[in-house]
């Protein structure tokens, strides 16, 4: 048995709040939509990674999710620009990412960063 995909479930009362967060800013693609849940994801390939946590790293709080993205600054920008709270960052890290966390609209903490090599 091997695994083939890790999904994570956000729990929202307002589906299409995400839309803002997840699809217009960070830029993924609705690839599901049924009413009840929307799944959001790019058309190409990632790896599958579970982190399990006792703290975030820098004495931060642990985040609900992790996102790589390729331009940091363009994503903190976005983010400010769109009011969401940034609530770390950014930051150069001693393990190699920039990173900031912010809250998306279901109050999940989010951890965006980019690795610095």
């Amino acid at each position: 048995m091997k695994v083939l995909r890790i999904v994570a479930n956000i729990q929202a009362p307002d589906i299409a709040k995400a839309k803002r967060f997840y699809q217009d800013i960070l830029g993924l693609d609705v690839i599901m939509d049924h009413g009840w849940i929307t799944t959001f994801g790019a058309a190409c390939s990632m790896n599958v990674q579970l982190s399990i946590a006792s703290e975030g790293g820098s004495g931060t709080e642990v985040p609900d999710l992790s996102i790589e993205v390729d331009n940091l600054d363009a994503a903190f920008q976005a983010m400010s620009d769109s009011g969401f709270p940034i609530e770390y960052g950014p930051a150069d890290e001693p393990w190699g990412v920039r990173r900031f966390y912010v809250r998306d609209p279901f109050g999940k903490l989010v951890n965006i960063l980019v690795h610095k090599n």
